[in-house]
């Protein structure tokens, strides 16, 4: 194969695969409110007064649970704001045209249970490949991992196995994502997490704070903190369930507002 060939087939698979990233963006708030600011940018990204908003309320089993979720999108400018029932006919169609799938907070748990089998799981994947921003706070954040922490832990060490983790929606396949991070001391959990799964990112987020992952990095909007431990190129040792994790060469990183973490 010539030079010239060989060149403009790299340069074809380049493309080619540049084009197949998701072109969409991941708001995960930690919980504890979500401020002006977080709505503010995450309607921005998701068309501004054009706007179309998904809201998934199955984590929640309170009564009337989405409602505030729906009136807090259409205050801030949406053009549109419903939730979405999963067993509903029109489910799949309302997921296909929103521009913004938001999921409020309860146990991330219950609604991996509602989602499963409807296959409304890929056409959220597929919307946020396309462009669509999906987000959500505390237990709506947790599911965007594709591995999800389930909630049980032990937050007083550091041992192999301890933090139990479960197939999350997958909208982000790189890494992990935990929240109320700091005010409820989650770092123990999280960092087992990474080290059980070396190569993953782990992103610790506190209440009223997002990440927002586009376009390869993180940005960070709100009053507190996000801790990002990145195990992608450590060196981990290997532990038995139930012993002492351990490695070396986790980078972390502690971001506040307005600061932005390049992944790539």
């Amino acid at each position: 194969m010539s030079i010239t060939i060989r060149t403009f087939v790299l340069l074809f698979l380049c493309a080619a695969t540049a084009s197949a990233q998701p072109t969409g963006a991941i708001v995960a708030v930690g919980g504890g409110g979500t401020t002006d600011a977080i709505v503010a940018r995450t309607l921005e990204l998701a068309g501004g007064k054009n706007a179309i908003v998904a809201v998934l309320p199955q984590s929640s089993a309170v009564e009337n649970a989405g409602e505030s979720s729906v009136k807090m999108w259409l205050d801030a400018g949406a053009k549109e704001a419903r939730k979405v029932d999963f067993a509903a006919p029109g489910a799949r169609a309302a997921l296909e045209a929103s521009t913004l799938i938001w999921m409020p907070g309860g146990d991330q748990n219950r609604l991996m249970k509602a989602i499963d089998g409807t296959g409304l799981d890929e056409v959220i994947r597929a919307r946020y490949r396309a462009g669509a921003v999906v987000g959500g706070t505390s237990a709506g954040a947790a599911v965007l991992s594709k591995l999800m922490i389930t909630g049980e832990a032990d937050l007083k060490v550091l041992t192999a196995g301890k933090t139990e983790l479960a197939r999350g929606l997958g909208i982000w396949e790189d890494g992990i994502f935990d929240q109320h991070f700091l005010q409820r001391q989650r770092n123990n959990r999280l960092l087992s997490a990474v080290l059980d799964h070396p190569g993953m990112i782990g992103v610790g987020i506190d209440e009223a704070t997002a990440a927002i992952v586009r376009n390869g990095q993180i940005e960070v909007v709100g009053r507190s903190a996000v801790v990002v431990f990145d195990s992608r190129k450590a060196k981990v040792e290997t532990t038995e369930a139930g012993g002492v994790v351990g490695g070396t060469g986790v980078i972390t990183s502690v971001l506040r507002q307005g600061m932005t973490l390049f992944l790539k």
